[in-house]
């Protein structure tokens, strides 16, 4: 630490005066440092923001000197001098309980996530997550009934018991959404993600009409598959089974980014649920797919595929207007369309603003925007990951963000064992290289799916910065559907074929609130059956998309002769003048 620095010199000259009474708790510790950080950088912001004894203690900490170096460094020369001397016990008055609930409430925000519902199937055990418990700071059950104040937490209430302050907690941040937020150095964009997950606390998850919308999405996404499944008895489709809830993640992502401005959304995944997708969210007309499954496409200007490996585009309404969706080819090796789309987004960015001149990139970013939906055990291994995260704020190949969705079934192709898929504690640990917020939700919620889709989108738009979405589910079925996965995990398929599908959770839940009946849940699933054996569209509708322009800038690359003869020859003469040139020396 730089000597001279008047807030430093002035901590050293008082700190033996003060540590007399700091030393009464355990809460003030090396460990809360990272949440004294947040809490001191609030208190720049706004001193008023932080309790009253906090205020105090800050005020007197810099006793009127000027800060002439990042705050966060006071804080921690602080604390790393703190935690070298030893703790001793004593008597605790209600500013010492204060603090104590104060690191609880970081506690809870930094590692909550370890704690959280999000495994649909309940299949491993989770830790004991050690600071959650009131206990570890210091604190006693004779202490549930006492008021405390409620601090940065985003409630109206200024003061709660701490029962409630736990509860509240425990509501946010170890139900079925496990947010990770800690590894992002920059304060606003972590008090922005805790304000609306807090906030979300105090209300229902989804209105009336929203709950309707999810049940039509889960009818889509369980309707298609078992149809196909009962239709092409045998044929590989690489079934969405078990992450349904994809395809109300994918609509709700969609729509939250076309209302805030989005224009076009490209799209990259590979095969596991991309049938579903195009159907259900990219409106591809279903008797398309069956002349694929029947064999019956005549492809007469492209090369042949598979057709779970096929591209497709539309346009769909949102309240912000028409977006133009684009899902790209997938090449087979898992992964690598990541940069493609990157890629993609960048050019549609750079043709984009060349409507105004004075316009960077980044000032159309919001334009267009990437999604990119891996397997949990590909995002987590596949090196082009890392690569693709690496270039995502590179001035020359960054798009403004990108929402990446995992589908996360738990198991990468036969391996589902933690200790054979890899070293992290999640398959989303990637992301935290560029500071990604991270959103782990299990799969059979599907409002909390739909709550933190729009987290997300909000996120990306605020912030131009990549935010993950890690759908924990689980495959009903194979590989794909010739495979019989009970062969090599015999546990986990013993628990998949017991458990209820998501659309029937969700219908359950729905009837017991009284949104729906079973009788108007049946119609919907047969009305669904119907559409698709008349291979009408069952998506969203889908507009005209054929427009002057984009036929104009994509003429000049489709519907050309690949064995047109070209003549590639070129003048000996100006071939040896260029080599000569290349070759010379400047003359500087």
């Amino acid at each position: 630490m730089p000597a001279g620095n008047p807030v430093i010199d002035n901590l050293r000259a008082n700190f033996m005066s003060k540590y007399e009474q700091m030393k009464k708790t355990s809460a003030l510790s090396g460990g809360s440092a990272s949440f004294v950080e947040d809490l001191y950088e609030s208190y720049l912001n706004d001193p008023a923001s932080v309790p009253q004894n906090w205020q105090v203690y800050f005020a007197d900490l810099q006793n009127g000197a000027t800060i002439n170096e990042k705050p966060r460094l006071v804080i921690q020369d602080k604390f790393a001098i703190l935690s070298k001397l030893p703790k001793t016990g004593g008597t605790s008055d209600a500013s010492i309980k204060q603090t104590m609930v104060d690191t609880l409430i970081g506690a809870y925000r930094n590692a909550g996530h370890k704690a959280a519902d999000i495994d649909p199937l309940h299949f491993r055990d989770r830790d004991t997550v050690e600071d959650l418990d009131y206990r570890y700071h210091g604190l006693s059950e004779a202490d549930l009934e006492e008021s405390f104040a409620t601090g940065t937490l985003f409630t109206d209430k200024p003061h709660m018991k701490l029962r409630d302050i736990i509860a509240f907690l425990q509501d946010v941040y170890t139900t079925t959404v496990g947010a990770e937020v800690n590894h992002i150095n920059t304060i606003e964009e972590k008090r922005w993600i805790q304000e609306r997950l807090e906030r979300f606390a105090h209300k229902p998850k989804a209105t009336r009409e929203q709950k309707q919308e999810i049940l039509e999405n889960l009818v889509r996404a369980e309707g298609l598959e078992r149809y196909l499944h009962t239709r092409y008895v045998g044929q590989k489709r690489f079934s969405l089974e078990g992450g349904d809830s994809l395809i109300p993640m994918m609509d709700r992502v969609i729509q939250r980014l076309g209302d805030s401005g989005t224009k076009e959304i490209v799209i990259g995944m590979a095969h596991r649920g991309r049938l579903n997708v195009l159907i259900n969210i990219m409106g591809k007309l279903p008797e398309l797919l069956f002349d694929e499954f029947e064999g019956l496409t005549v492809k007469k200007h492209t090369s042949g595929d598979v057709k779970y490996h096929l591209g497709f585009s539309s346009d769909i309404e949102t309240a912000g207007g028409a977006c133009h969706l684009s899902l790209a080819f997938n090449p087979s090796h898992l992964e690598i369309v990541n940069p493609v789309v990157q890629g993609s987004v960048r050019a549609r960015m750079e043709r984009h603003k060349r409507g105004t001149p004075a316009d960077t990139v980044m000032e159309v970013a919001n334009e267009v925007v990437p999604i990119l939906i891996h397997g949990d055990a590909a995002f987590a291994n596949q090196g082009v990951i890392q690569e693709t995260l690496q270039l995502s704020q590179v001035r020359g190949y960054r798009v403004g963000g990108t929402v990446h969705v995992i589908l996360n079934n738990q198991i990468g192709f036969t391996t589902s064992n933690l200790e054979d898929v890899r070293s992290s504690l999640y398959c989303s640990d990637p992301a935290k290289i560029v500071e990604a917020p991270v959103f782990h939700v299990n799969g059979d919620d599907p409002e909390a799916v739909a709550m933190v889709s729009e987290i997300a989108a909000d996120y990306l738009h605020k912030f131009n910065k990549d935010v993950v979405l890690d759908l924990v589910c689980y495959r009903r079925l194979g590989h794909n559907e010739a495979d019989e996965p009970a062969v090599t995990q015999p546990k986990m398929y013993g628990k998949i074929r017991s458990h209820p599908t998501p659309l029937t959770l969700y219908s359950q839940k729905l009837i017991k609130e009284g949104i729906s009946d079973q009788a108007s849940i049946n119609a919907l699933i047969n009305n669904y059956k119907t559409t698709l054996d008349a291979g009408k569209p069952v998506s969203r509708p889908v507009l005209p998309s054929t427009t002057a322009a984009a036929i104009k800038a994509w003429r000049q690359f489709t519907r050309q002769d690949w064995q047109q003869p070209v003549d590639t020859t070129y003048d000996k003469t100006a071939l040896a003048s260029l080599a000569q040139r290349v070759f010379s020396y400047p003359e500087s």
